[in-house]
């Protein structure tokens, strides 16, 4: 009995161990096991909740402290097995029973030092116990850091498009303001600061999975229908532009694409790496019909009729549509525009563009 014990601590403190390496230590995408299963165990009472509410606003700030419990209970729950653990190892190598052999973990774990054994045995097992406790913590509070800046970096670029795109963003919304203030030859600026912001993202949201359910701090932004919303302009602009330069555009375009795929492989969410560029989209071409009325009644110029457009724009989307509609439905994303649908029934929200007024004179 003792030596299954002695398996079944080992096997729970090395297992422990590995998961808090996969998510605090080794800097590339890992997926832990037990991370995963916490956070749908922290996810399920809040969606739950958010599953009952009907408006945007009331999901959003219900959802909103889910992510950062998280982090929280992910890191109580290590220490608590780690406790179980070395508590299983001192019972099997003395005659402890189980209640006093989680009050000796206890004590190493924390450093509190109220109880010790006298044995050789019960003194290396406390000692292993005695570091684990700082070193999680430790690693833990240095985590924090690089995950809130990562947060912070990506949540600059989002705010900043709020001018550019409306609240919630929607792809031909961009082009139609560049459009009426007379911008277009700045969009390639914007295209160029995405594409740069979609490779901190799948790097970031990649080793720190958590970020993907990290809500932005208005109830109508959102990260992944910022980004949704940036490819939307770039295929659009691609397909109705045909003469204006493409580097930027595509860049950007492939780069969303690559960083949805990238945190779609560490959802483990399946997707076809190859679309053809005649699949059907979810997109009907009523919708897109009425986001090139948005774009041309503020004077978007465009060299190509909407029928000539389509099916180079549905080339294009075949490669993101499916996964940013997964995501946005895992994430319970503010229901924007082009963005598929929800876990529930909501209001699709279009934002408006505003009136160029101008002084008299």
């Amino acid at each position: 009995m003792r030596v299954l014990l002695g398996i079944a601590g080992a096997v729970i403190v090395l297992g422990i161990f590995s998961s808090v390496l996969h998510s605090l230590v080794v800097p590339r995408p890992t997926r832990s096991g037990f991370g995963q299963f916490v956070q749908r165990l922290v996810r399920w009472p809040f969606r739950l909740v958010a599953d009952r509410l009907s408006s945007a606003e009331a999901k959003d700030r219900t959802l909103a402290p889910m992510a950062p419990l998280t982090v929280v209970v992910t890191l109580i729950s290590w220490l608590v097995c780690f406790m179980v653990g070395y508590a299983l190892l001192e019972a099997a190598v003395s005659r402890l029973s189980m209640r006093e052999a989680l009050i000796e973990a206890g004590s190493s774990l924390f450093t509190l030092g109220f109880a010790s054994g006298n044995r050789v045995t019960l003194n290396t097992i406390d000692f292993c116990a005695a570091v684990t406790g700082p070193i999680v913590i430790g690693l833990q509070v240095g985590y924090l850091p690089a995950l809130y800046g990562a947060y912070q970096r990506r949540e600059t670029e989002v705010t900043l498009l709020q001018t550019r795109a409306g609240s919630p963003p929607w792809g031909p919304e961009i082009l139609a303001r560049y459009a009426q203030v007379d911008l277009m030859d700045s969009l390639t600026e914007l295209f160029r600061n995405w594409e740069r912001w979609s490779a901190g993202v799948s790097e970031s949201h990649t080793t720190y999975p958590i970020l993907i359910h990290f809500r932005s701090p208005k109830a109508t932004r959102n990260w992944l229908i910022a980004l949704l919303s940036v490819m939307d302009a770039a295929a659009l602009r691609l397909s109705f532009n045909p003469s204006q330069p493409e580097a930027e555009v595509r860049m950007a375009l492939r780069a969303g694409f690559i960083c949805l795929r990238e945190i779609a492989d560490i959802q483990g969410i399946p997707y076809d790496r190859d679309p053809h560029p005649d699949d059907a989209l979810q997109l009907g071409y009523e919708d897109f019909l009425r986001g090139v009325e948005r774009m041309g009644s503020q004077g978007y110029p465009m060299e190509r009729t909407p029928e000539e457009a389509w099916p180079q724009f549905r080339g294009w989307r075949v490669n993101y549509e499916a996964l940013a509609y997964r995501l946005a439905y895992e994430i319970e994303a503010v229901p924007a525009p082009w963005s598929g649908p929800r876990r529930t029934a909501v209001v699709i929200r279009a934002p408006l563009t505003p009136v160029d007024r101008r002084p008299a004179g």
